[in-house]
């Protein structure tokens, strides 16, 4: 396992292939939940617990019963990649979805509807694919693959709720100031998340490794 490999995977889903501001995927729950920043970090918290448990349990679902060259029975099952994916994101999010009811019943309602539409949320389903396409080869994982995709989907998660989490402090100051009327909401919340999108930009220049 590659230490350095590892700082280059978490730098680079945090800042430079961001999920939200660089690959665009995950924006209904970016917009839809930024606009308190209560809610914003339990959104936050909840995506980085599922993209972490996605990427263990895709990983290993891919591995052990889909790919014809590791699996137990030899047998290609592939091309139920994507809904074998979906029905593990779904299951975690089910179990998430029930212990912040428990836990939190205020930000079980502040999220609303945005919490089970993780389940769709592209950006999830986006880093189990993605750690399909980098670390497997010729239909095998690479070495440390594993812990490779373990960490970049929970920094992949880390990366969401960075941008969560300034998109609502901006939207929670731009309440207080004077915004021309034809921009409050969501007009000034789509020009802020370009804006956004455009500083994250300055990041790709960076060199790791």
């Amino acid at each position: 396992m590659d230490f350095g490999y590892l700082l280059t995977i978490a730098i680079g889903t945090i800042f430079i292939n961001n999920f939200v501001l660089a690959r665009f995927l995950g924006l209904c729950p970016y917009l839809g939940v930024s606009r308190k920043m209560d809610s914003a970090v339990g959104m936050g918290l909840a995506v980085i617990f599922v993209m972490t448990m996605a990427s263990t349990f895709t990983w290993l679902v891919y591995t052990y019963l889909l790919s014809p060259v590791t699996n137990i029975w030899g047998i290609d099952l592939i091309f139920l990649r994507t809904i074998a994916f979906i029905l593990v994101i779904a299951s975690l999010v089910q179990f998430c979805e029930i212990v912040i009811q428990k836990v939190s019943p205020h930000l079980y309602k502040a999220l609303g509807i945005y919490l089970p539409l993780i389940t769709t949320n592209c950006a999830i389903l986006g880093v189990a694919v993605l750690n399909i396409d980098e670390f497997f080869q010729n239909g095998g994982p690479i070495t440390g693959s594993f812990i490779y995709a373990v960490v970049q989907g929970f920094t992949a998660g880390l990366g969401f709720t960075l941008a969560l989490v300034l998109m609502a402090g901006l939207r929670e100051k731009l309440e207080m100031a004077g915004v021309p009327e034809s921009l409050k909401g969501q007009p000034i919340a789509f020009i802020m998340a370009g804006l956004m999108a455009i500083a994250f930009l300055g990041f790709s220049g960076f060199s790791v490794g």
